[in-house]
Formats: structure tokens, C-alpha cells, sequence
């Protein structure tokens, strides 16, 4: 009976962590340039004294989903759509480097060019930092160029080039900061072989529909194992009757 309670009580328990995972996904299906994060049920042997004979079903991480998204024409010039492989360099709040496919950058009030989030993007020389322009272009290879306000629209001044990285999708890890980054704890080079797309933005790779029809699996799996152990116990309770009429 015990075993088949801790067999029950933990295949309940992953099936939580994996629900947890679909759900996450789930809320980022429409974030901009989101990969949805992978795992599978695996076969851990259970640690302890004696004879390991017995096995769980854990549910682990394997990985993200490298299917980029759809394309989305927003016509906006700072928004960008990395195409092919490739990321975009960024500066988190703590100074280290991460990477991101979400194109819609914004430039602050003081100047700083941020994706989203808030983190600064970076260029050749550390943070790109924009001057007051009529007009901001950002050209296929990550070059930003500008028109300074008061000039005629031919007057086009280069200020600095996005530093866009390319160092394998093997070498890349996912944080919790929802950013990628670098397994080895270093920072990528720059590859002039990227190239992005203006006034376009590329979609969350999350399919609602198969996230949706995997949650509703999970959910009946997590109640097949509650039953089990009902079952379990509802065993050992009429097992102790019959002790206790013989």
C-alpha cells in the first residue's frame, strides 16, 4: 500500500511542476518574440538505502522551442524582427548581458534605446544612447541612423549598430529573467551576419490550442493519481477490518 501511495503522491506532485510549465507558456502567448520552454516526464531512480527498484516519472526541463514567430507588421520604426537565427544583445539591471528576440525598443527620456522590459540595448561600445532626432531608422545589418532635429531629412547621421549575436542556440540557456543567456557565463561576439527587419515584430512561438489540450491532459492525469491513492487507502482501511475480525 505505501508503495503505491509514494508512487500516486509523487506522479501527483510532478504533473503540478508540468502544469506549472504549460501555464507559464500559456501567459506568454502573446508576448513579444516569447520561446515556450520544453520539458518531458522522466524516469529518476528513486535515491535512498537498499536495492533501487524504484523508479518516478520527474518532470524536467528540456530545453526551449526554437520555432520563431509569426511576423507582424507594426509599420513602427524602432520595432524589429530578428530574421533567421540570431538574437538581440541587451543590459540587464545587473550589468550582465542577455539576449532577447523581442524587437519592440523604445528610446527613454534620456535618450537610452530599451526593449521592453526596460533593459538598455546594446551596440559597439556598451548602451546605445539616442540624440534628439525627427527621425529614427534602423537598418537590416542592427545600424541606427538619425535625423538631428532641425535638419533637412537628407542630413542622416549613424549613431551606433545594434550588437546583434548568433553563437549557436546549444550555447544559450534560459534564466529567470526571461532573457537568454550564455551557458558558459560569457558574453557572445557580434555577428554581422544577422540581420532584422524594420516595422516588424515577431509573435510569441506559444500555440494556445496545443498548450490548452495539454493542460486539460495534465489536469486528468492529476486526477487519475489523486484516485489512486483514494484507492490506496480505501485498501488499507479494509485491509485492517479483516485484521481486526480475524
Amino acid at each position: 500500500m505505501d508503495r503505491s501511495v509514494y508512487v500516486a503522491m509523487t506522479g501527483a506532485s510532478q504533473i503540478m511542476r508540468a502544469q506549472a510549465e504549460v501555464a507559464h507558456n500559456l501567459a506568454n502567448a502573446n508576448t513579444t518574440g516569447f520561446k515556450a520552454e520544453l520539458s518531458a516526464f522522466q524516469s529518476m531512480p528513486v535515491q535512498g538505502d537498499g536495492l533501487q527498484t524504484r523508479i518516478n516519472g520527474v518532470a524536467q526541463g528540456t530545453g526551449w522551442d526554437t520555432t520563431a514567430g509569426n511576423q507582424m507588421q507594426t509599420g513602427n520604426d524602432l520595432d524589429i524582427s530578428v530574421q533567421g537565427d540570431g538574437w538581440i544583445a541587451v543590459q540587464t539591471p545587473d550589468g550582465a548581458e542577455g539576449y532577447t528576440r523581442a524587437g519592440n525598443l523604445k528610446i527613454d527620456a534620456d535618450g537610452l534605446l530599451t526593449d521592453a522590459r526596460g533593459n538598455a540595448v546594446l551596440g559597439g561600445g556598451g548602451p546605445i544612447t539616442i540624440p534628439q532626432a525627427s527621425s529614427v531608422k534602423i537598418g537590416a545589418d542592427g545600424t541606427i541612423s538619425v535625423v538631428p532635429l532641425g535638419e533637412s531629412p537628407a542630413t542622416i547621421a549613424t549613431t551606433d549598430r545594434i550588437k546583434l549575436i548568433n553563437p549557436g542556440n546549444d550555447q544559450l540557456t534560459y534564466d529567470t529573467d526571461g532573457l537568454m543567456h550564455m551557458k558558459d557565463g560569457s558574453q557572445a561576439p557580434a555577428d554581422a551576419d544577422v540581420r532584422v527587419a524594420s516595422g516588424v515584430l515577431e509573435s510569441s512561438n506559444v500555440n494556445p490550442s496545443d498548450v490548452l489540450v495539454k493542460m486539460i491532459s495534465l489536469s486528468r492525469e492529476f486526477e487519475m493519481q489523486v484516485r489512486s491513492i483514494k484507492a490506496a487507502d480505501e485498501n488499507a482501511q479494509s485491509a485492517s477490518k479483516l485484521l481486526q475480525v480475524g
